[in-house]
């Protein structure tokens, strides 16, 4: 399986896809609840109101760097270049 020759790092990113299905049931249930928009400018503020009810501490910024710094740093050795040719 050409998943299992990445780095144990990269491999528990891909893994988490939990995170990402948890923010996507949280916006469909905010968009839900509301039912319809007088404009798109009320929608992006309802989504932007329920991405921002997921962390209202505003520590989860820190937790994602302590958990991705590790994948990103294999992710950089693994594809030579590709990571800090995007920055540029």
């Amino acid at each position: 399986m050409p998943f299992l020759q990445f780095d144990p790092e990269i491999r528990r990113v891909v893994c988490s896809t939990n995170a990402i299905e948890s923010v996507n049931a949280r916006i469909r249930k905010a968009v839900r609840a509301r039912g319809h928009f007088p404009n798109e400018q009320a929608a992006l503020k309802c989504i932007y109101l329920a991405v921002m009810s997921l962390d209202p501490t505003g520590n989860g910024q820190k937790r994602w760097i302590t958990r991705w710094k590790p994948a990103l740093n294999a992710f950089e050795i693994a594809f030579e270049g590709r990571l800090s040719a995007a920055r540029k």
